[in-house]
């Protein structure tokens, strides 16, 4: 029995037990992050795991390791920009990697979406340059994605349209993109490159301020509804200070078949017919409590 109880411990090793714990941090990072809402929680448990796998060195070799720190950093990221401090994105990033060429392929394209979206291309500009021209990274799967975005969302944003040129003719170019990829890319960049730059005209078109504050024509229902609603406002003011509760309570059913009638139901059709005898008389009750003798409140 003491041998058998220990055989479980033998059937995992240390790394993977070690891994298989930080898997599980990675879980609980994104339950706060899309179900808490919780993203200060989800950054924390993102550095307690990269800080956790940086301690054990002999990891490092295994696939497993660089999958489980790659999904950390992916899920911190999206932390870090819900709490709007996207611009230490990156850093934080580099803080674990320690150099740019290191960098996963897709994380490199988070982080140019990122600094996309807040129009900051230029913080990730030369990191990007140095990841796509390191030769190892060549070769991994997302490389011709950095490649693409780089040139579409940070170098033409920029205004750097020789550098997109020059990276599409060399050897970066060549391994990122076909030979139709890279005429078509060459093509958009010439184009934009052409394009004229807006002239500003001031005063050449009328002020819209005044088409927007300008009074908007209603329509007969928005005009009967705002007369009766004054109508009602006023009733109630007086009601508050000289008739009792059960006549607040009549107004406010007034008010709301007021509501069905003119909003709800169209007052042609004959199914509306009793609603508007019934609002009638709920009416002349209400004014005979309001203002009228005693004796006529329930006529």
């Amino acid at each position: 029995m003491r041998s058998g109880s220990l055989a479980p411990g033998r059937l995992c090793s240390p790394p993977v037990c070690s891994l298989t714990h930080r898997a599980g941090l990675v879980d609980i990072a994104i339950e706060h992050l899309m179900v808490r809402k919780d993203f200060h929680s989800a950054f924390d448990t993102c550095e307690k795991g990269l800080n956790s796998l940086a301690s054990d060195e002999q990891d490092e070799t295994c696939s497993r390791h660089g999958d489980l720190k790659a999904a950390l950093c992916i899920v911190g990221i999206q932390a870090l920009a819900e709490l709007n401090q996207w611009q230490d994105v990156f850093t934080w990033v580099l803080k674990h990697y320690s150099e740019t060429e290191k960098i996963p392929a897709k994380i490199m394209q988070m982080c140019i979406l990122l600094y996309t979206k807040v129009a900051e291309q230029a913080t990730v500009q030369e990191a990007v340059r140095s990841w796509l021209h390191c030769s190892s990274n060549m070769g991994q799967a997302g490389f011709s994605s950095v490649a693409e975005l780089y040139v579409l969302h940070v170098l033409l944003p920029l205004g750097r349209t020789a550098e997109a040129v020059e990276l599409l003719e060399d050897e970066v170019g060549q391994v990122a993109f076909t030979q139709d990829q890279r005429h078509t890319a060459l093509t958009i960049v010439k184009s934009h490159d052409a394009e004229p730059e807006p002239l500003s005209h001031p005063n050449t078109h009328p002020d819209p301020v005044e088409a927007e504050t300008a009074p908007k024509p209603q329509g007969s229902l928005v005009r009967r509804l705002n007369a009766v609603l004054r109508l009602l406002y006023r009733s109630l003011s007086i009601a508050t200070t000289s008739v009792s509760s059960n006549s607040l309570h009549r107004a406010l059913l007034l008010l709301f078949m007021i509501y069905l009638l003119l909003i709800r139901m169209d007052p042609a059709l004959p199914s509306a017919f009793p609603w508007i005898h019934q609002l009638y008389r709920l009416f002349q009750q209400m004014w005979n409590a309001m203002f009228g003798p005693y004796y006529r409140v329930f006529s």
